[in-house]
């Protein structure tokens, strides 16, 4: 093993992927640090969630490499990558849960299905990882009975039922009212820092993003436009990081799609 992958858990290395035409991701390189927090940032559609499906092996890169500690996902075989993806942890967009399998049924999963341990065992492993999300009372509710952040708790503690060493949050903040985000941001944080995790997580928001990031990633026309601390994000001189991290309407991206003149279009003068 390299220096460079002892020092990062990821590394994606002069990737590129699109369908069809339309280019997602235009060869880009990126190390993700092992027992760091990363946000990937930057407009819808611009290949966020992407970067994690990635890394999980659920589609391949056309060209380049996504290697998770060392070796490329891109070549692994079946059992190589269910190997790998034991090592992982993922939160889907708005949680995700079985909604017939209760709360407690619902962290068990990934440990009755990737496990030989006993009833037992696994009793206390899932009270322990609902115990870490504050949801140890709700172990009997249905999803169903959940509020937004709870069912996005509970599912932090379904990613974090197997110890994975790498954590894929995607959009963990989506929906959230301020108490549920801010707890959601704190729990990344803290798990990350207490499990001795590496953690990625997809951000649109700025405040929350900044506060508990180590890196952060800004995607931007399949290209990475800035990556950094969230000081050095902050303070970019970069046209296009600018106007996103001051939520600017005018700039790079304009307000305006692409199409004919005001003139073209009503011939003249505008009427008020």
């Amino acid at each position: 093993m390299t220096a460079t992958s002892s020092h990062s858990l990821v590394e994606i290395r002069h990737l590129s992927f699109g369908y069809g035409e339309r280019v997602i991701l235009d060869d880009i390189s990126l190390d993700i640090p092992r027992g760091k927090v990363t946000a990937l940032m930057g407009a819808s559609g611009g290949g966020k969630t992407t970067i994690l499906r990635l890394i999980g092996g659920q589609i391949c890169a056309q060209q380049g490499q996504a290697l998770f500690d060392g070796q490329d996902v891109t070549h692994m075989t079946q059992a190589e990558l269910y190997t790998a993806r034991r090592r992982m942890g993922m939160l889907f967009q708005f949680g995700a849960l079985f909604a017939d399998l209760s709360v407690f049924e619902n962290v068990a999963f990934p440990l009755r299905e990737h496990t030989d341990l006993s009833d037992a065992l696994i009793r206390d492993i899932v009270l322990m990882k609902l115990n870490a999300v504050g949801l140890r009372g709700a172990r009997d509710l249905m999803p169903s009975d959940l509020s937004g952040g709870m069912a996005r708790r509970v599912a932090m503690a379904r990613a974090i039922a197997l110890d994975p060493e790498l954590v894929m949050y995607d959009e963990p903040f989506a929906g959230l009212d301020p108490i549920s985000l801010g707890t959601a941001a704190t729990l990344i944080r803290e798990l990350n820092d207490a499990m001795g995790l590496t953690s990625i997580f997809v951000s649109h928001d700025l405040e929350q993003t900044f506060a508990i990031a180590d890196q952060v990633i800004i995607l931007a026309n399949g290209k990475i436009a800035t990556q950094g601390t969230p000081d050095e994000v902050r303070h970019s001189t970069d046209p296009l990081v600018h106007q996103y991290v001051h939520a600017l309407p005018e700039g790079p991206v304009h307000f305006h799609y692409p199409g004919p003149s005001v003139k073209q279009d009503f011939g003249g003068e505008v009427q008020a």
